[in-house]
């Protein structure tokens, strides 16, 4: 006798090729945080087809919700949820339908962008999942809600986004979750979830540190202050930062770019540090911060310069609770198998997910999408002839379309499961 998992299992595969077609659309036409309007679009345009109770849109910037209400009635709420936006990253993954976009307008750019983070896959999976649950509408007993959230990445600094203005526009509100749910795509093998019990994602802060000198020609740097110095010393000290804390708590202080204003012949007033501080533990952020602020004013001093340190963006870790993972993990064997959910190890990576989880409780983990093999380590290794293990974030990075159907399926099924009490935490 045919169960409700099959018959989600097959509208899934029924779907599958749509989903690639708006995955690959979305790869080529890529949008930047808080610029994703055409995304927005598409979102939209495909869930008022579907009859969804409601359609929310503007929110936070770009964001789409749709609310399904089953006809079953029942109080539980699941979010699902997907990111939206992309990367000033250049497409390198050569696929056919490689983005060659450039956005001339965003603050710092021009910036070449694509989705070397994998988010076009999440909000095509998500937007089949979509088509699939309000398929059997009237056979759920609750509540979904279809969480379509901008400016992952991170806004610009003078910008507000992402899931926190989300929840500060009280967008989830009604009907608030009762677990939210979702999943980023790694170079994991294809079709392998991914888990972890605890942070499965570490806190993350920007880092903005601006030093002063006062600003001279270049033939007479006695006659002025040289911030650039300064900056050299603070970005050595950064590399020492680890050992002033406990070694066996991994943590990251990375400086990703360096600003100065000024020309060649020129010695100018600032030199602006833009970095990241990454924590496995996130009790250990306050005093990452206050050693950095201590080392970059400190350093600037005996420069005879100013240094101004800014946190800004802060991001909670991804945490899983223990009693959510035992209460999904059979469904997570059920879409792809036992020997295909694996336990991860920690990684320094971040996610604004945790926002919702965090508020709301649920579930994050992550999707394989690969030509990748993993060892009883957890090593990943490639496999002959495919395309190799390319990280998030590289310009070479790339997705298995195939896969897609299977993040389709998961979303699904976790649904069900939870609306249907099977998937709950128990207090």
């Amino acid at each position: 006798m045919s169960t409700m998992h099959d018959d989600l299992d097959r509208r899934a595969q029924a779907v599958a090729d749509q989903v690639v077609t708006w995955r690959q659309h979305l790869h080529r036409h890529p949008e930047l945080s808080n610029r994703e309007a055409a995304t927005a679009t598409l979102i939209t345009d495909h869930l008022n087809t579907l009859g969804l109770d409601e359609v929310r849109t503007g929110i936070a910037g770009h964001g789409v919700i749709g609310v399904l209400r089953g006809g079953q009635g029942g109080e539980r709420v699941i979010a699902l949820r997907a990111d939206t936006d992309a990367l000033p990253v250049p497409d390198l993954c050569g696929v056919d339908f490689a983005s060659e976009v450039v956005d001339d307008d965003y603050p710092g750019g021009p910036f070449p962008v694509s989705h070397a983070c994998g988010h076009d896959c999440h909000t095509a999976m998500l937007m089949g999942a979509a088509t699939v649950l309000a398929g059997v509408r009237e056979t759920l007993p609750g509540t979904v809600l279809f969480v379509f959230q901008p400016a992952e990445e991170g806004p610009p600094v003078d910008e507000k986004g992402g899931a926190a203005e989300m929840l500060a526009q009280h967008a989830l509100d009604d009907p608030a979750p009762t677990m939210v749910f979702g999943f980023h795509v790694t170079p994991y093998p294809k079709g392998y979830i991914g888990y972890r019990v605890g942070n499965q994602f570490g806190a993350s802060t920007l880092v903005e540190i601006v030093i002063t000198g006062k600003q001279v020609h270049g033939s007479t740097p006695w006659l002025g202050i040289d911030p650039m110095p300064a900056a050299g010393a603070v970005l050595t000290g950064i590399g020492q930062l680890y050992r002033q804390l406990n070694a066996f708590d991994p943590i990251t202080v990375s400086i990703g770019h360096v600003q100065d204003v000024g020309r060649f012949n020129i010695i100018g007033e600032t030199v602006t540090l833009w970095g990241t501080i990454r924590c496995a533990v996130e009790s250990d952020m306050p005093e990452v911060q206050q050693r950095l602020r201590t080392l970059a004013e400190h350093t600037a001093q005996a420069y005879n310069c100013a240094a101004e340190v800014d946190f800004l963006q802060d991001v909670p870790a991804v945490h899983n609770g223990a009693e959510w993972m035992e209460a999904a993990l059979p469904a997570f064997r059920r879409v792809v198998g036992a020997d295909h959910v694996v336990e991860t190890s920690a990684t320094l990576g971040y996610d604004d997910v945790s926002e919702f989880v965090n508020t709301y409780g649920g579930l994050y983990v992550t999707l394989g999408v690969q030509d990748s093999t993993i060892d009883a380590a957890g090593h990943l290794g490639v496999i002959e002839g495919g395309r190799g293990v390319v990280p998030n974030h590289n310009p070479h990075f790339y997705a298995d379309d195939d896969t897609l159907v299977t993040g389709v399926r998961l979303h699904c099924q976790v649904a069900y499961d939870h609306l249907t009490g099977v998937i709950v935490a128990e207090p």
